[in-house]
């Protein structure tokens, strides 16, 4: 079985090194990702994040030079959702590529609100490393 997905993506003027160094950085997630709105807060070792859904935990991609930003998002139900991102050169700037998946049991309507979401999260990031 095969998830329906979508790649949204923005491309920023802003080396690769530079996108990587500010996305992978944890205490920058709330800067961005409306759906992580409130603070991180690293409990031995685990990252967790208050969301729209209750209290979540986090787990990034280990440090890499091929600029993979992947990570997990355990919800409160238990629900783990991976969600695969990359960075990579774009001429002189990247691009960032973040991998929607249509999860069992959501609707076409809310899979096209959840990119809508994402989309407007990495127009958010794009301005903040442009500025």
């Amino acid at each position: 079985m095969t998830y329906r997905s979508r790649h949204v993506s923005v491309s920023i003027k802003s080396s690769p090194d530079r996108v990587y160094e500010f996305v992978s950085n944890p205490s920058n997630l709330p800067k961005w990702a409306a759906g992580l709105s409130g603070s991180i807060e690293e409990i031995e070792g685990d990252l967790f994040a208050e969301s729209p859904m209750g209290r979540v935990k986090i787990k990034f991609a280990s440090d890499n030079t091929f600029g993979i930003l992947d990570h997990y998002v355990m919800l409160p139900s238990g629900e783990i959702i991976y969600n695969p991102m990359r960075v990579f050169q774009n001429e002189n700037g990247s691009e960032l590529v973040f991998t929607l998946y249509q999860r069992p049991g959501m609707s076409d309507q809310n899979f096209r609100h959840d990119e809508e979401l994402v989309a407007s999260d990495l127009q958010r990031l794009k301005s903040l490393i442009e500025k």
